[in-house]
């Protein structure tokens, strides 16, 4: 069955956005944590990057396995299970994670029961909103998950000042159990609706062989390694900049996760923004000017080490501004360059491959830096975020080269 589209915002995309923010609490708590965790889980900037690879690598599969599955049994049905399954693993993953081998577990199993709850959000939005009104829609989704970072970073940083990494893991994992109740209310009057496929047209003709579809696809994968990239790392080089000038070492980290909230802040302002802007602009446009500019943010960032705390928040806060900007865009032009009834599917490849990226990304930027940094100093940061700003290069030339339209 199919859904009247809505026209503009309603209760439900408040909701929907609800879920989103507080299910979204315990997904940047180890970044906040990642400068005390050093020393507590006797870790190297390699296996530090480890444990983020792990939980990208498992969100990318949690994605893959419940975008197909929702095309199948339904987006709604897909998006309650992965709540419910997002309040279990996190509850349990602030009990028990207390080493580098506990962490590395638990924290890849948030990502797991995490991945129901993303692009199966999209759909639903894709499902109930027309496309003049679309791009604004999943802009609000994608800024409501920022919200959830932005504080999931500041509640981690009250934590490590009140009681250590333990009490952050704990505050942040009550999210996801608040969730479920913004869970319930939208979903309660939701339809479950599986599109029906045409006989004879497959995944290949449909997806694989969709020129526009694919080019999206590239971009959003160059987009994830330098996004995801610098959300694993961006706590840690604030907090390791805030006490090279001079801050002391537990003022530098809980300043360090505030300033990168209110990098976050700047994303949520920008999915909203730049959703709303591309149904208006179109989507080549607004995809352009923001990942040209974080590509510029990128390659400028991490050698701004020791800089005055003001030059650091307002070059950050242009980067989050831009590194994120280009989310809600690219999912809206996914959801109107592929066939609804394959959009799952479709949803799922570009998970793999844009988490998957992703997953990479933490793991080449801590090896960078241990590269470029005697052992047991970490002063050098201008070259790992470099390889970062290699993803916004590919994403910018994927923007560039689709089609000249005004939505």
């Amino acid at each position: 069955m199919t859904a009247a589209p809505a026209r503009g915002r309603d209760g439900w995309l408040v909701a929907i956005c609800g879920t989103r923010t507080f299910g979204s609490l315990p997904l940047m708590t180890y970044a906040a944590a990642l400068p005390v965790l050093f020393d507590a889980w006797q870790l190297t900037g390699t296996t530090a990057g480890s444990i983020s690879t792990a939980f990208q690598i498992g969100y990318a599969v949690s994605l893959m396995v419940f975008s197909w599955l929702a095309d199948r049994i339904g987006a709604r049905r897909v998006f309650l299970w992965s709540a419910v399954a997002s309040a279990v693993t996190a509850v349990t993953f602030a009990l028990f994670a207390r080493s580098y081998l506990s962490g590395l577990v638990l924290y890849t199993l948030i990502a797991v029961s995490q991945g129901g709850t993303y692009t199966t959000a999209i759909m639903l939005a894709a499902d109930r909103y027309a496309p003049e009104r679309r791009g604004a829609a999943v802009g609000w989704l994608i800024a409501a998950s920022s919200l959830g970072y932005a504080l999931s970073l500041a509640l981690s940083g009250i934590g490590l000042a009140m009681g250590g990494y333990p009490l952050a893991f704990a505050i942040t994992a009550t999210g996801p159990v608040i969730s479920l109740a913004f869970t319930w209310l939208a979903l309660s009057g939701t339809p479950t609706v599986v599109h029906a496929r045409r006989a004879g047209v497959r995944f290949g003709s449909e997806v694989l062989r969709n020129r526009e579809a694919m080019r999206l696809m590239t971009g959003y994968t160059f987009h994830s390694w330098e996004l995801l990239g610098m959300w694993a790392w961006t706590p840690t080089f604030v907090a390791a900049s805030l006490a090279f000038a001079g801050w002391g070492p537990g003022r530098s980290v809980q300043i360090g996760s505030y300033l990168s909230a209110s990098f976050h802040l700047m994303g949520l302002i920008s999915s909203w923004s730049m959703g709303t802007l591309s149904d208006r602009l179109g989507r080549r446009t607004v995809l352009v000017a923001v990942a040209a500019t974080s590509t510029v943010c990128s390659f400028v960032f991490g050698w701004l080490i020791g800089a005055p705390a003001g030059v650091l928040f307002a070059v950050g806060a242009l980067y989050g501004f831009a590194a994120l900007g280009d989310s809600p865009v690219l999912s809206t032009a996914f959801t109107e360059a592929v066939n609804p009834a394959y959009l799952g599917s479709a949803l799922a490849l570009r998970s793999l491959l844009g988490f998957g990226a992703g997953a990479i990304a933490p793991l080449a930027f801590g090896a960078v830096l241990d590269w470029t940094n005697p052992p047991g100093v970490r002063e050098h940061w201008g070259w790992a975020f470099v390889t970062l700003g290699l993803g916004g290069v590919g994403a910018t030339l994927c923007a560039w080269t689709l089609p000249r339209r005004r939505e």
